[in-house]
């Protein structure tokens, strides 16, 4: 370790288990070939890594039948491009939240002008949705809704939403529910056969700790998607038309075969190690991070104190932008958060913060209690000023008397 505390999970989980690097590694020197791309021995290896990968996440999503309906995409971004451009036609309506990511909110606003009709559920402060709102928007004017996106959790206040409830809502009127899970897997239990979602997209870098590069989507059987890109997919290149059958329908171009070496032993660790048993360490190290936070002076902590959201907490400093508070937390104090509109500005509307933003505090499965504390010292120093720096017990270089355990 640098001797930084790395509270930017929600970005990326730049900490991953060494599981996962070598797996990277040995893919790169043992395997090395591209999957599906032909039939000799390394080949036919790098399709089995990916296999087993599929098989992995269908054990940890509760994915039955064939494995195959999970596809691999380069980021959560292009799986939800994949599922909203796939599913939604002219004239259809599709009822998203002000929770969205813009990886939502872009391509539907896109869509818009191919007569693709949109409507937002409003959004709180507490993080939630109203579920009366809800079932308004979804049965429309006698239109029910063609396609219902949740965001499992909030990237800005780590608040989870009643997935089941809703998506029970939206199976009543025929809607399609796709759930953006890229802030909940690996942290939260997601289990699509309880959820009763549709679709369901994932990123690879974050809770799952894979590398960079890695995502997926899901289809439920029976759901068609239309391919987003055509190509090669290494199987029956006769026909002009993509394969009817998924996941060569979903897959063209060549597959990040070391990147999903490295998710597959990164869903294996948390396998391994139970979510429930993840989780319960991040809940903790969550109500310790956020207690902390709104005890500090001069700090206002944006993110409820819900129990059952993820290990985000978002805050905003008295006299001190997000992006100066993220600056001095980093180059003074070896603290590395993310500062900003976290590519969710409608959030940021609904907490008034939509000008410069706020700036987050995000735990994972490597934090411990230990950098916790570090992070509140340097927070309470910062917005003391130069006395409250001299009393934090730690030097401007980002050095600090406490081992950092992670």
């Amino acid at each position: 370790m640098d001797g930084t505390v790395y509270l930017d999970y929600a970005a990326t989980s730049a900490v991953r288990p060494e599981a996962v690097i070598e797996a990277v590694a040995a893919y790169l020197r043992d395997v090395g070939a591209t999957p599906g791309r032909a039939g000799h021995r390394r080949s036919v290896e790098a399709g089995r890594v990916v296999l087993r990968c599929r098989r992995a996440l269908a054990e940890l999503f509760g994915i039955a039948g064939d494995p195959g309906r999970v596809t691999f995409q380069p980021s959560t971004t292009q799986a939800l491009n994949v599922a909203l451009r796939g599913v939604l036609r002219p004239g259809d309506r599709v009822v998203r939240t002000a929770y969205d990511h813009n990886a939502i909110r872009r391509p539907v606003a896109a869509l818009r002008a191919h007569g693709v009709r949109e409507t937002v559920l409003s959004g709180s402060r507490a993080g939630g949705i109203d579920p009366d709102e809800a079932a308004r928007a979804l049965a429309g004017d006698g239109a029910p809704a063609r396609l219902l996106v949740l965001p499992h959790a909030s990237s800005v206040l780590g608040t989870v939403l009643p997935v089941a409830e809703l998506a029970a809502l939206a199976r009543e009127r025929g809607t399609l529910v796709l759930l953006d899970a890229a802030q909940s897997a690996g942290h939260l239990p997601v289990r699509v056969d309880e959820l009763g979602v549709d679709l369901l997209a994932f990123a690879g870098h974050k809770g799952l700790l894979g590398p960079q590069g890695t995502a997926g989507l899901w289809v439920r059987e029976g759901v068609e998607v239309e391919p987003l890109l055509l190509g090669g997919t290494g199987g029956d290149s006769s026909p002009e038309g993509m394969p009817a059958a998924l996941p060569d329908r979903l897959e063209a171009g060549t597959l990040n075969g070391p990147g999903i070496a490295g998710l597959l032993a990164g869903v294996r660790w948390l396998l391994g190690e139970g979510i429930e048993a993840v989780r319960a360490r991040e809940v903790d190290l969550k109500a310790r991070l956020h207690a902390g936070l709104s005890a500090t002076p001069g700090v206002r902590v944006l993110s409820p104190a819900a129990p059952e959201g993820v290990g985000i907490v978002t805050v905003a400093a008295e006299g001190t932008g997000a992006h100066e508070l993220a600056r001095r937390l980093d180059r003074e104090h070896g603290v590395l958060t993310r500062a900003g509109l976290h590519c969710a500005p409608e959030s940021h509307g609904v907490l008034d913060t939509r000008g410069e933003g706020a700036v987050r505090f995000s735990i994972g499965w490597a934090t411990t209690a230990a950098e916790v504390d570090r992070a509140l010292d340097a927070v309470a120093a910062i917005c003391a000023g130069p006395a409250g720096a001299a009393r934090s017990g730690h030097n401007l270089q980002g050095g600090s008397p406490m081992e950092d355990t992670a």
